[in-house]
């Protein structure tokens, strides 16, 4: 790591959520009620969604709304300019699935540690920050899940950074179909819903924001369908067992608006990374752009999909 704010460490924050918290989260993201083990407290496998540490950074400690605006004006990140949190989009994430989440954080402190990997100049279109976010039980130091990921706050470059590394593309193999397809189709209360779990951008409530930014009103959150598309693929590839994914990825391309529905294609690589394939996916807005580019995961493929593949 090298540049002005790279190896910065933000305060750790303390982070907990409960039984109900995992219950919400696996609502919204789309499980359905043959997979009563994320939306049922008293099933024998009770388990939180995998990808559920994503939203603890925005959720925090808190079971009451957020302000979100003043919670995003953190400690200054040294050498670089002020962002405008009013004004940021999520770039792209990776998260890395370590150890089962409990069903709940009582009994134990949990923080996310959270470094500076880079601060990034991308000219007129603005500028990236990437981050690593751990998820650690403090009195053990294990650490549950890390992710790495960037925020992009548009328009706001040109301060005379460095322009970063090139992205690593993970493009689906040419000239073959997808092994899998499923379709979600998002309604306006989708991104209403999905804030409840604690990621109260304004944006993905009230037009106001988005007319600002240039998307004409309001959009879904990324995380939506960065968790929806993983749900999918567990649900289809992974036998809905969260202990059959690994790492799961994908860059944010272009906005979902609510009442799109969106479309993922999943291939199976056969490339084999120990016991775990690497698979490919895109999500496109069903007759429009692709949202969610790069999408990879390492999955062990069981379930559902031995009858389709």
């Amino acid at each position: 790591m090298s540049g002005p704010g790279a190896g910065f460490e933000y305060p750790p924050t303390e982070v907990s959520w409960t039984k109900r918290d995992a219950l919400l989260f696996a609502n919204t993201v789309g499980c359905t009620a043959d997979e009563l083990h994320f939306l049922y407290e008293l099933d024998p496998n009770f388990a939180v969604f995998p990808t559920y540490p994503v939203i603890l950074p925005f959720k925090k400690n808190e079971q009451e709304v957020i302000d979100f605006y003043g919670a995003q004006k953190a400690e200054k990140i040294p050498g670089v300019p002020d962002f405008d949190a009013r004004r940021v989009v999520d770039g792209q994430r990776l998260v890395q699935f370590l150890k089962p989440l409990p069903t709940t954080s009582a009994g134990k402190k949990f923080e996310v540690r959270t470094k500076v990997l880079g601060v990034y100049d991308k000219g007129r279109p603005g500028s990236v920050v990437e981050i690593q976010q751990d998820l650690v039980d403090v009195g053990t130091s294990e650490i549950y899940s890390r992710a790495i990921g960037s925020s992009f706050y548009v328009a706001q470059g040109n301060w005379g950074g460095p322009k970063g590394p090139a992205t690593e593309n993970f493009p689906p193999p040419k000239g073959k179909k997808p092994d899998v397809e499923f379709e979600d189709q998002t309604t306006p209360q989708t991104p209403l819903l999905y804030r409840l779990n604690g990621d109260y951008n304004p944006l993905h409530a009230h037009p106001e924001p988005g007319k600002k930014m240039g998307f004409g009103g309001v959009i879904i959150h990324g995380l939506y369908s960065f968790n929806s598309a993983c749900h999918g693929l567990l649900q289809r590839l992974g036998g809905s067992d969260p202990a059959n994914i690994k790492e799961f990825q994908a860059r944010f391309a272009s906005p979902v608006r609510p009442g799109d529905k969106i479309v993922t294609s999943v291939w199976r690589t056969g490339e084999m990374k120990g016991e775990w394939e690497e698979i490919r996916f895109v999500v496109k807005v069903a007759g429009g752009k692709v949202c969610l580019s790069n999408g990879r995961a390492l999955m062990k493929v069981v379930g559902e999909a031995k009858s389709k593949l």
